[in-house]
């Protein structure tokens, strides 16, 4: 898959099939929500459940977020071109923390972005497409082994968006939790250096980890994720 942007439009091109999204500009911010839930949240120990615990409340400080039933969450975003970088930040956090393939953790995320009632005050009365768009894109893959859907209410970005999140789905299923502990430093914004030195590696298994951890074509998703929300109808 590969992705050009020319002005107004990007074109998607996915096994010879090409998909056209139109866009405007739009000076309105949208709104983004993640609803998401721990997958394998029971087989988790007692340190881990705790340091993973630690890892996403230290993700998601910088918004509202709440917390339910232990294992779900949701998070609400006041502007949506950063949502997928936090999903995936969540995602590899929970990775990062797997030891054996069987058992592997991880987050089942749905972001739904649109309008929302002002002011958020609390998640659990607010209201908006946003806030129902995350909980149906989360309810629409709970008993599948898709990890990550991203709704709007516009039909043609939909369909771009859910190539993208197909695109990453594949990366993260393959990921090890070696490579999920760098992409997460990588994520944050830390350097290969600063990512060796705070997980305590070389730095050519670093590099080695950001190669088949697949962070190259990670970083280009996360750029076309944001130049379709902020063109977004």
């Amino acid at each position: 898959m590969y992705i050009n942007e020319f002005g107004n439009y990007s074109c998607i091109y996915t096994n010879n099939v090409n998909i056209r999204i139109f866009t405007v500009e739009n000076s309105e911010a949208m709104h983004g929500v993640i609803t998401g839930d721990i997958v394998n949240s029971t087989k988790l120990g007692g340190s881990a459940e705790k340091k993973l615990m630690k890892m996403l409340n230290e993700i998601l400080v910088p918004f509202k977020f709440e917390f339910y039933r232990g294992d779900s969450f949701q998070v609400y975003q006041a502007d949506a071109t950063d949502c997928l970088k936090t999903a995936l930040l969540c995602r590899a956090a929970a990775i990062s923390l797997s030891k054996e393939e069987e058992s592997k953790f991880d987050v089942r995320l749905g972001i739904g972005i649109g309008k929302i009632q002002q002011p958020v005050k609390n998640l659990n009365t607010a209201k908006g497409d946003a806030f129902l768009l995350s909980g149906r894109a989360l309810d629409s893959i709970i008993t599948t082994d898709i990890r990550l859907s991203i709704v709007t209410n516009g039909v043609l970005a939909n369909e771009g968006l859910q190539i993208l999140a197909n695109y990453i789905n594949a990366i993260f299923k393959g990921m090890t939790a070696k490579q999920a502990a760098v992409i997460f430093e990588l994520l944050k914004g830390h350097t290969q250096q600063i990512a060796a030195k705070k997980l305590k590696k070389s730095k050519s298994t670093i590099s080695q980890h950001v190669s088949s951890g697949r962070w190259e074509e990670i970083d280009k998703l996360l750029s076309h994720y944001e130049n379709i929300i902020k063109n977004i109808l």
